[in-house]
Order: structure tokens, then sequence, then C-alpha cells
């Protein structure tokens, strides 16, 4: 299958010569891990809450940063304060985002979150969107960043990073490791996202019901199912989102 343009990404490109140590001491996936290809990571704040997620690619002479566009200026802006006297530059690549379904084609790259997304390419050809992926992510349970990653809010091991492939607990320090190393370690989690059978239809951030006590919230919904973030102690048997149904099967 062709890959389809993707317009509401941007690629920055980092350069410099201490690019890679200075990411590396930022972002929650680890670099210099065997294999290379295409990373899922995220920047958090000191205190281990979500920022920003993106896809990272070394390609040697440079690191290319594929993020939500509406979201890469202040991204930018973020990476430039923590940059101090290190040589390292960030400027828009200008490449466009391409992905598709099955295997990579020559110049693309697997979706390290999960096998359902396919691949991803930079600066290809593509054609015109097809594919429903909101339906492929809500069946992945993989979150987007301002509906369910919410920013100085989500706490990444709640919104599936493990899973994800979008967290190394083995590499050096990041920014915000000390508490996600906590939250791995020390806690059972409680809360998290979750994929959940949805019949009828509720606006994003809709809180869900257990009888009369919360327990969570419904966010991405497409083909009778959604994302939900929930209280695990509050799921059993149906719960509510206003006008629809809510059940969850816990795994």
């Amino acid at each position: 299958m062709p890959g389809e343009r993707t317009d509401d990404r941007m690629v920055l490109r980092i350069g410099g010569a201490d690019r890679e140590g200075f990411l590396q001491g930022l972002v929650t996936k680890d670099l210099a891990a065997p294999g290379g290809g295409l990373v899922y990571s995220a920047l958090l704040t000191p205190q281990g809450k979500y920022l920003f997620d993106f896809f990272l690619l070394n390609r040697g002479e440079d690191i290319l940063l594929d993020v939500k566009a509406d979201a890469a200026p202040r991204l930018a802006q973020r990476l430039m304060m923590y940059r101090l006297r290190a040589d390292v530059t960030i400027e828009d690549s200008g490449l466009p985002v391409v992905r598709g379904l099955g295997a990579p084609p020559e110049g693309g790259f697997a979706d390290p979150r999960d096998a359902s997304l396919g691949w991803r390419g930079y600066g290809m050809e593509g054609g015109t969107p097809a594919i429903d992926w909101e339906a492929l992510r809500v069946a992945a349970c993989v979150p987007e960043t301002g509906v369910e990653l919410i920013p100085e809010e989500t706490f990444i091991l709640e919104a599936g990073f493990d899973r994800l492939s979008g967290v190394d607990h083995r590499k050096g320090c990041y920014v915000g490791q000390e508490v996600t190393a906590r939250m791995k370690h020390k806690t059972e989690l409680r809360k998290g996202l979750a994929v959940v059978d949805v019949s009828g239809t509720a606006p994003v951030g809709t809180p869900i019901m257990a009888g009369e006590k919360p327990a969570g919230t419904l966010y991405t919904q497409a083909q009778g199912r959604g994302i939900a973030y929930l209280r695990f102690d509050r799921t059993e048997g149906e719960m509510t989102a206003a006008g629809a149904k809510v059940t969850w099967n816990r795994p």
C-alpha cells in the first residue's frame, strides 16, 4: 500500500557536534541502543510529567525529530533552553512525513509504537490520505498529544509508554527520570489508559461513572471502541459516559 502524506507533523533537524549527548541527557529513550531505526521518545518536566512526544531518527550527520506541528515551536524553544553552551543547532528540515501500512518500503521505518501502525518515512512521495489512522491507534491504545497525552498532567507510564517502546529504564539520567523510575519500581499503577467498548458516543473528555463514583475519562472513539483513562479499582461491570455505555474487559 502506498504511503500517505501527513500534514500535521513537522520534522526538526538537530545538528551540531554535541547533538547526541545533548538529546541523550533529556529524552526518555536511549539513542545509543543497538539496532538503530526510528525511536519513539518523550521530553518530561523535572516532576516527571509529559511535555512532548516525538520520533527520533539518527542519520549520522544529524538527528531528525518528528513532532506534532503545532507543538514544534514550543519544543524547539524548550530544547534551546537546555542547550546552554552545547554545540547544537535546531531548525525546520522542511521534510514531509509519509506513513503507510505493511512492511516499510526503501527509506521507510517501522513505527516503533505498535506493528499495526505500519511505517513512517521522511522526504518521500505521499498520496492522498485514505487510511483510518484514528481507528488503528484506538485499537492499539496509542495516545495522541493534546488528547490522551496532556502536557504537565500525564504520567507516561500511565499512558503506556512501556508498552509503546517510549521509555528505557536502563539508560542514564534524563529529565523526569527519578519520578518515572519510582513509579516503575516502587508502585503498582492504579490508573492508566485502556481500550474500552463504547455503545453510543460522548465528547472527548467526558467523565466515566461507575454508578455514582467517578471511574475515569473517555477520550478518542472509533468503530465502537475508545481510549479511556481509568481508575482500575472502579471498572467492574458497565460504566457510563454521558449517554454512552462503557465496558472494559480487563486483560
